[in-house]
């Protein structure tokens, strides 16, 4: 959406309301499609380290430019939602990993060597994996708390019960 006139444009925001729009339709958690993005720019930043030889400053920049988009966005989120139901400490450590990664990139854009890709690649795979942890925890969790919620408080079904089909189920006459 182009800018109105007299607004300033934020390629940030608008990218960061794009993405919550995106979430919201397409996934049940958006924890899994912020992990998706975060694979896919290490990816990017592994294949960019394996084909080191022929990179040059353009490819570096635009696979640099994909991971701070992505690391901006957190960044936003961090900063400009003190509200949201996030802790503050990990709003705290989301800011400051943010830096990091801002810095790390200025220093690859001014001397690009092959090897400060490393520590990206594993800060983007390490937060993936927390993330699509704390899914499959909630997953766990919830899986875990429905049949309860919904059983009784105690039950008289014995195992000889619990091997019938139930009602309406597959006929062994049949």
């Amino acid at each position: 959406m182009p800018p109105k006139p007299n607004q300033p444009h934020n390629p940030h925001a608008s990218a960061a309301g794009a993405y919550g729009m995106n979430a919201q339709k397409h996934s049940e958690d958006p924890r899994e499609i912020e992990a998706r993005a975060l694979l896919k720019s290490a990816q990017f930043m592994q294949d960019l380290q394996n084909n080191w030889e022929s990179a040059d400053s353009e490819i570096i920049q635009e696979t640099l430019k994909y991971n701070r988009d992505i690391w901006m966005m957190f960044y936003d989120t961090a900063v400009e939602n003190p509200g949201d139901e996030r802790p503050k400490d990990l709003r705290n450590n989301i800011y400051n990993l943010a830096n990091f990664i801002f810095k790390r990139e200025v220093d690859i854009l001014a001397k690009p060597e092959k090897k400060k890709f490393d520590i990206l690649i594993s800060i983007n795979r390490d937060i993936a994996a927390g993330l699509m942890e704390g899914i499959k925890n909630d997953r766990a969790a919830a899986a875990k708390a429905a049949p309860a919620a919904g059983a009784p408080a105690s039950s008289t079904a014995t195992d000889a019960d619990a091997k019938k089909p139930p009602s309406g189920g597959w006929n062994s006459s049949a």
